[in-house]
C-alpha cells in the first residue's frame, strides 16, 4: 500500500489523494467484508463458491483470472520485498543483489504456504508478524512526518494525468483484488459477523494508513517511481533501517496469501492435484517473475484488476441475496454447468468499467479509447458494481416469474 501510493501523487494534490484514499478504502473494505461474510456462510474456497452464481463450468473463467492475478500479486509482493531488502543490503553491506533476495523470500513464501492458513496464523502472525508490523509502521509514520513540511504538503498542487475518480479506483482495486481470496480464509471463521468485521475493518485501517503514509513519503522526498520508496527509507536513520527490515519480513504474509490462494484456486480446475505440489509450482513461478519483472509496470495491473473483480463481486452478492442470503451445499456442488445470466451481468459490468475508464495493456486501451466518454470524474468501480448487481437481481426476478408461471400451468395440464 505504501508503494502503491506512488500511483496517486503528485498527479493528485495531497488533499485530493486523501479524499481518494478515504473513499476508496471505505468502499473497498465494505465489499471485501461482504465477500468474507459470504465465504463464512458457504464454508468453501472462493473459486468453488463462484459455482453457485456462475455454474460449475462457469466458475472456470474467474478461476483462470484469479490464478493470473494471484500470480501477479505474488510476484508484486516479492518484488517489493526484494527491492527493500536490496536497499537494506546496499546500506549495510554495500551490495544489492535483488535477485538473491527475491530467491530467498520466494523460499520463505513457499515455506509459509506449506504451513496452511491455520498454522500460518498461529505460528507466524500471532507470535511475530503482527507485532513487527505495528512497531515498524508506528516508527515509519513518525519518521516520515518528522521529516515532512506538512503545511507545504497540504497545499501541494496536482500535476495532472490522474482524475479523482481514477484515484478512488486505484485504492479500491488494491482492496477488492482480495475479494476472490476472502472465502479461502473466512470459511474457517466463527460466524458471518466476525468474518465481515474482521476482513472489513482489518483491511480498512491499514489501507487508510498505508496509502496516506506512502503519499507523504512520495511528496516529502520528491520521489517519482514506486521502487524509490524502499531506498528512501533505507537512507534514513538506523531505526528507519530496522523498521524497513521488519516491514520486509512482514510483507511475506501477503506473499503467503497469494501463493496459497493461487494453489487453492487451481484446485477448482484440477481437483485431483496435490495442493503442496501446486504451492511449490506457484512459488517458483512468482520468484522467477520477481527476478525478471520491473516494479513500475504494476499500477496498470491494479486498475485492470478492479475492472474485472468489482463487477464479479456485484454478481456474487446479488445472487447470494436473492437466494435468501444463504448458500446451501446444493447451491454450490449441484449447480448447473453454466448460468448464463450472471455471466452476462459480469461481462456487462466489466464493459461499463472499461467504457468509463479504459484500463489494461496499451493495445487494449488504444483499441477502446475512442469509445470512451473520457476517464470517469467520480469512479468507474461503483457504476460497474451497481450494473452487475442490478442485472443479476433482474435475471433472478425473471427466473422467479417464469417459475411461478410454470407452477400455475402445471395443475391445468394434469389429466382429470
Amino acid at each position: 500500500m505504501i508503494v502503491a501510493a506512488a500511483g496517486l501523487v503528485p498527479m493528485l494534490s495531497f488533499r485530493q489523494a486523501l479524499v481518494a484514499i478515504l473513499v476508496g478504502a471505505c468502499a473497498g473494505s465494505v465489499l471485501l467484508g461482504l465477500a468474507a461474510m459470504i465465504g463464512a456462510d458457504a464454508r468453501v474456497p472462493g473459486m468453488v463458491l463462484l459455482r453457485a452464481p456462475l455454474g460449475r463450468r462457469g466458475s472456470y473463467a474467474p478461476t483462470v483470472l484469479n490464478v493470473a492475478q494471484n500470480l501477479g500479486w505474488s510476484t508484486f509482493e516479492l518484488i517489493i520485498i526484494s527491492t527493500a531488502a536490496a536497499a537494506l543490503s546496499q546500506r549495510v553491506f554495500g551490495f544489492e543483489a535483488r535477485w538473491l533476495w527475491a530467491f530467498l523470500f520466494g523460499a520463505v513464501s513457499l515455506a509459509l504456504g506449506l504451513m496452511g492458513p491455520v498454522g500460518f496464523v498461529r505460528r507466524y502472525v500471532r507470535k511475530f508478524a503482527i507485532w513487527a508490523v505495528v512497531a515498524s509502521i508506528a516508527y515509519l509514520t513518525w519518521w516520515a512526518i518528522d521529516k515532512a513540511n506538512l503545511h507545504a504538503l497540504w497545499h501541494t498542487q496536482a500535476t495532472g494525468g490522474l482524475s479523482l475518480g481514477q484515484g478512488v479506483d486505484l485504492v479500491m482495486a488494491s482492496v477488492v483484488s482480495w475479494t476472490p481470496l476472502a472465502a479461502d480464509y473466512t470459511r474457517f471463521a466463527r460466524d458471518r459477523r466476525s468474518a465481515f468485521l474482521g476482513a472489513g475493518i482489518g483491511y480498512f485501517v491499514p489501507t487508510l494508513w498505508g496509502f496516506a503514509l506512502g503519499a507523504v513519503l512520495v511528496l516529502a522526498r520528491d520521489l517519482s517511481d514506486p521502487a524509490q520508496i524502499p531506498s528512501a527509507v533505507a537512507s534514513g536513520s538506523v531505526l528507519a533501517v530496522v523498521a524497513l527490515l521488519m516491514l520486509t519480513v512482514d510483507e511475506s504474509d501477503e506473499a503467503f496469501a497469494d501463493v496459497y490462494s493461487t494453489a487453492v484456486s487451481l484446485q477448482n480446475l484440477l481437483p485431483g492435484a496435490s495442493q503442496r505440489v501446486l504451492i511449490l509450482v506457484v512459488a517458483a513461478t512468482a520468484t522467477a517473475g520477481a527476478i525478471a519483472i520491473d516494479l513500475s509496470n504494476y499500477l496498470t495491473f491494479l486498475f485492470l484488476l478492479g475492472s474485472v473483480f468489482v463487477p464479479l463481486l456485484g454478481v456474487l452478492l446479488a445472487d447470494w441475496l436473492t437466494r435468501g442470503a444463504h448458500y446451501s451445499e446444493d447451491d454450490v456442488f449441484r449447480a448447473p454447468g453454466v448460468r448464463w445470466p450472471p455471466l452476462v451481468a459480469w461481462v456487462a459490468g466489466f464493459c461499463l468499467y472499461q467504457w468509463l475508464s479504459p484500463q489494461g495493456p496499451n493495445w487494449w486501451t488504444s483499441a477502446v479509447q475512442h469509445l470512451s466518454p473520457g476517464h470517469a470524474r467520480l469512479t468507474a468501480s461503483l457504476p460497474s458494481f451497481v450494473a452487475a448487481f442490478g442485472l443479476t437481481v433482474l435475471a433472478a426476478w425473471v427466473d422467479s416469474r417464469r417459475a411461478a408461471a410454470r407452477s400455475r400451468r402445471e395443475p391445468l395440464a394434469r389429466p382429470r
